[in-house]
């Protein structure tokens, strides 16, 4: 037996002598290889050295790193795996390890690698980057605290400044981020990975000229990255070009097809051009990849406001996925006693947080309140979190007794901020629509939060108290389903007066000899139930006429989609008058050219119903089920309007004939609307401002006795 042993242990010895005289001209020859950069001939020599000396260390890990390079990040992990069962101390395996788990989205065991690694070795820089680019997802703070580490030790080491400027972004601080990015490519200067980090502060600063050539360079020097092509998608969906933004993300697509970033925005895509099954679906996929990306379930929640057959309870389900993925595990981490005096009477605190205060339609609608509240009794602070500043902004700082520029905060520090303002009452302006900080909501702040206005379909938070709605919008039957208890108010929404005293014309049909029906929504509105309504409209009015206003008819591909998409609904091309982008003045006197509004349905108008009546123009509507789908028939009826309300598409069809018949009764209703709108108390501002006031006031008692 151990003679059999040694013979066997001196024929294994020849073995390794003979596979060592081999290898080493073999390991030489690939690694030459790989430092002039033939990666294919090199790659080959490495495998090839492998069948001969599985266990070779170099060729094991330098193989994994091409193949990591090469985005195989499966194949590397085992090479990598085996390099380190073969030298468990070398730092450097570990870390090569650590990038292949990571690009599998293998974060906690990547960042356990880049632990090891860290272990052997303290001061290794890029293995703290790495760390970081790991923690992303995980904690910003920790991976920031990572990248930081890392400079500290090579303050040029790219990679970190790269990285930094990224969790920059995600925490809102754009500027910081940009400096963070150029010191990147001020080293690196070819950095694809920068230059499309810095497009996605310079879009979120709106400074899209600049974020487009940033994406332009990063897609010429890395064209099988697709951050270069999703950057660019962003760029173009924001400014409106959206056949461009979807070429770009299915460019992204290809080359990452888990990209939940790049599913995000082409469901953004889609839903404005109103395929909205189209856009759910793209969403889930992003949610099947990160069942916890805020962005997907908020934007999936906005959109199902579109789906024609979406019940309250599908609404509030959708808002309760993000609460229990998302915000109770911020409300757990964060939650704390407030300290507000418990004085019933005094004066309070209002903090409101927007990303509208600009010239944007939400405003027209909550600008009334701030205007008019008693500021006897109540002190507002403004939290502004966006970079879009206009005049409206302007109005809106003077409006305001303190104004917080929140744009680049995180939502730990503006939570923070709110608390040391003392605001007794919080009013989240946004719901889920784009720009929201449902984040610091989830923290709790204030002692009392409501929501309001911007987007009034409930945000599913327990977090946030009250939520302001009316009667017809929200009836008693589906309260029960809101995370918020609902406050009636005169009605859900209010719009500010005419900013000018617009002159407003006769009907048209009268001079046209025909009637012109209007549809001033987003064209992403428009249902294939709601067109062939209309096209059933135009086809029991002889001559009749559609036109459709949308800032997204300045898009060739949105007009020709909608033309096809109408064209299959029986309305033909030759009775469709389309218009884009016009001033807000220019926009209010385009309904001098229509006799009769036709509100859209499943997802009605909001605003745009509100100034067609200012203006005089009668809207025909249905009420639906979903709270989006009951908006403009809760506007209708707060305003003494409940006869053109319809409960059918058949009484819809009905009463937009009938009402068309009658072009003298539709003269008179035009020269009194006007003056009936302004004595609502619905769209009185003063008026409704006290209502508000008054609901506060309530809510702030009820506190202060124990409740909430």
């Amino acid at each position: 037996m151990s003679n059999s042993v040694g013979q066997r242990a001196f024929k294994n010895a020849r073995l390794q002598k003979r596979q060592e005289a081999e290898v080493l001209p073999l390991l030489g020859n690939a690694l030459q290889l790989h430092k002039k950069g033939l990666l294919p001939e090199a790659r080959a020599a490495y495998r090839q050295l492998l069948q001969l000396a599985p266990n070779q260390f170099i060729a094991l890990h330098m193989l994994g790193v091409l193949e990591s390079d090469a985005k195989n990040y499966q194949q590397a992990e085992i090479l990598l795996s085996r390099a380190v069962a073969v030298d468990p101390r070398s730092a450097d395996a570990h870390m090569s390890r650590g990038v292949a788990l990571n690009g599998q989205r293998r974060h906690d065991e990547a960042r356990e690698s880049y632990r090891r690694a860290l272990a052997l070795r303290p001061n290794y820089a890029l293995a703290l980057s790495n760390l970081g680019n790991a923690s992303v997802t995980v904690d910003l703070q920790e991976a920031l605290e990572c990248y930081d580490k890392a400079l500290a030790i090579d303050g040029n080491l790219a990679e970190a400044h790269n990285g930094r400027g990224w969790v920059l972004c995600r925490l809102r601080n754009y500027d910081e981020a940009i400096a963070s990015l150029n010191r990147a490519l001020s080293i690196k200067p070819g950095y694809a990975s920068a230059l499309a980090n810095r497009a996605i502060a310079l879009r979120e600063l709106l400074r899209f000229d600049e974020a487009m050539a940033d994406c332009n360079q990063a897609i010429a020097l890395a064209p099988d990255d697709a951050n270069g092509w999703l950057g660019r998608a962003s760029v173009s969906l924001q400014i409106r070009q959206l056949a461009e933004a979807l070429h770009d993300c299915e460019k992204a697509l290809a080359i990452d097809p888990d990209s939940v970033q790049t599913h995000l925005v082409r469901g953004l895509c889609l839903a404005d051009l109103g395929r909205v099954d189209e856009a759910l679906a793209s969403f889930d996929r992003a949610l099947d990849i990160e069942p916890d990306y805020p962005s997907a379930i908020s934007n999936k929640i906005f959109t199902l406001d579109f789906l024609a057959d979406a019940s309250v309870e599908q609404h509030q389900q959708a808002r309760q996925v993000w609460w229990e993925r998302i915000g109770a595990k911020i409300a757990s981490d964060a939650a704390r006693p407030h300290d507000n005096s418990r004085d019933p009477d005094r004066p309070l605190v209002l903090g409101y947080v927007s990303s509208d205060f600009n010239a944007h339609s939400a405003a027209f609608i909550f600008k009334p309140v701030l205007q008019y509240h008693d500021r006897a009794q109540f002190e507002i602070v403004c939290y502004s979190c966006s970079s879009k500043a206009d005049a409206a902004t302007d109005e809106f700082q003077k409006i305001a007794d303190r104004w917080r520029d929140a744009s680049q905060w995180s939502d730990d520090r503006l939570a923070s901020q709110i608390r040391a303002d003392g605001v007794d009452i919080l009013i989240d302006l946004s719901g889920h629509t784009k720009g929201n900080r449902l984040g610091v909501f989830a923290r709790k702040p204030a002692p009392i939060q409501v929501h309001g206005w911007g987007h009034g379909t409930g945000t599913g938070l327990p977090t946030i108290d009250y939520l302001f709605s009316d009667p017809v919008a929200i009836p008693l039957a589906v309260r029960h389903l809101f995370a918020e208890t609902v406050v009636d108010l005169p009605c859900f929404v209010t719009l500010e007066p005419l900013p000018i005293e617009l002159a407003r014309a006769s009907t048209p049909a009268t001079s046209n000899g025909f009637v012109t029906f209007g549809v001033f929504n987003r064209i992403s509105k428009i249902s294939d139930e709601a067109a062939e309504a209309w096209a059933r409209i135009l086809e029991r009015v002889p001559g009749s006429r559609l036109l459709i206003k949308d800032v997204a008819l300045d898009d060739q591909l949105v007009r020709d989609n909608l033309l096809a998409r109408l064209a299959t609904c029986r309305l033909p091309a030759e009775r469709i008058d389309l218009l884009g982008t016009t001033l807000r003045i220019e926009h209010l006197a385009s309904f001098n050219r229509v006799d009769i509004a036709l509100d859209p349905f499943p997802q009605n108008g909001g605003v745009s119903t509100l100034e067609a009546l200012q203006m005089g123009v009668p809207v025909v509507a249905k009420l639906g089920n979903s709270l989006p789908s009951r908006a403009a028939g809760a506007i209708l009826t707060a305003l003494g309007l409940p006869d053109w309300v319809a409960d059918s598409a058949e009484a819809y069809v009905e009463i937009a004939v009938s009402r068309a018949s009658q072009v003298g009764d539709l003269d008179k209703l035009r020269r009194e609307l006007p003056g009936q709108i302004r004595a609502a108390v619905a769209s009185n501002p003063v008026s409704y401002a006290q209502a508000v006031d008054e609901a506060y006031r309530a809510m702030w008692k009820r506190y202060c006795n124990g409740g909430t």
